[in-house]
C-alpha cells in the first residue's frame, strides 16, 4: 500500500506534538495538556516515541550488544514510528479525536542527523508521517537541561549519550556534545517546519498557559466529543490492529 506523503492527510482530528531535548520538560507539559483537554470534554489519545512492541525486542538486543549503526538505528525507529502511525495515530484522527504525541518525526531528524545520517534521506524516510496541527518545541539551554537530568536520574545510557559516536571517553561529556548537536538540529527545524517555540525555562504554569492558548485556537470549529464516545474510539483503535 502506498503511503500518502507528509502533509497531504486531511483528517477531522487534530494532532499536537511536543519536541525538545531530554530535560526540557516536554513530557510534563503534554501530560498536563492531556488532562486539561479531557476535562474540557475532548477525547485525546496519547502516543509516545519508540513505543511499538513490534521492534522493542530488536532495539533492546541491539542496544545491549552495542551493535546498532546510526543507519540501523534510524531504520528501526522509522519502523516503530510507521507502526505507531498506522495503529495509534491515524485511527483516532480519522474518528475526529485529538492525538497528543510525546516526540515525533523531528526527534529522528535531530538525533539521526546528530549521528551523521544524511538529513534529506531521513526526511524522505518519514515521508508518510501525518503533519501535526501544531508542533511545540521546548527550547532550553544545554546546561540547564544537563542540570535537570544529572539531578534526576542514576546513570546515562550508552546510546542516549552518543557513546557510539566516540565523541569522548567520558559519558557525561559525550552526552553534552551529542545533546548540543541535537539542539543545533532542532533550531534549524523551527523555521523549516514552523515549530512553535516554548521557553522551557519559564515556570510550568506559564508554559502550560501558552500551550493551552495555542491549542484552543487550533481547535476552533472542532466538535467536542462526548466522553461516552471514548468507548467507540477505543474499539475503533483496536479494530485497526486486527
Amino acid at each position: 500500500m502506498a503511503m500518502k506523503m507528509y502533509g497531504k492527510h486531511r483528517f477531522p482530528g487534530r494532532l499536537f506534538i511536543v519536541e525538545g531535548i531530554d530535560g526540557s520538560g516536554k513530557s510534563t507539559q503534554v501530560s498536563l495538556l492531556h488532562k486539561w483537554l479531557e476535562s474540557e470534554g475532548y477525547v485525546a489519545f496519547f502516543s509516545e516515541w519508540n513505543s511499538s512492541p513490534l521492534v522493542s525486542d530488536v532495539t533492546r538486543r541491539g542496544k545491549k550488544k552495542k551493535m546498532l549503526t546510526p543507519m540501523t538505528f534510524s531504520l528501526i525507529h522509522a519502523t516503530d514510528f510507521a507502526d505507531r502511525t498506522e495503529r495509534h495515530i491515524i485511527p483516532p484522527l480519522k474518528a475526529g479525536a485529538i492525538v497528543l504525541a510525546d516526540r515525533y518525526i523531528y526527534t529522528a531528524f535531530a538525533r539521526d542527523v546528530g549521528r551523521g545520517v544524511d538529513p534529506t534521506w531521513v526526511r524522505e524516510l518519514y515521508g508518510f508521517a501525518v503533519k501535526p496541527t501544531v508542533g511545540f518545541y521546548f527550547r532550553i539551554p544545554l546546561e540547564e537541561a544537563m542540570k535537570r537530568i544529572m539531578g534526576g536520574r542514576d546513570a546515562l545510557k550508552f546510546y542516549e549519550a552518543g557513546m557510539d559516536l566516540e565523541l569522548s571517553d567520558d559519558i557525561e561529556e559525550s552526552f553534552r556534545i551529542f545533546q548540543g548537536r541535537i539542539i543545533e538540529e532542532y533550531e534549524k527545524m523551527v523555521d523549516e517546519f514552523g515549530l512553535v517555540v516554548i521557553d522551557a525555562t519559564l515556570c510550568i504554569e506559564e508554559q502550560q498557559a501558552q500551550m493551552r492558548q495555542i491549542v484552543t485556537q487550533a481547535l476552533t470549529g472542532t466538535k467536542k466529543t462526548r466522553i461516552r464516545r471514548w468507548l467507540d474510539l477505543a474499539s475503533l483503535a483496536k479494530g485497526s490492529q486486527a
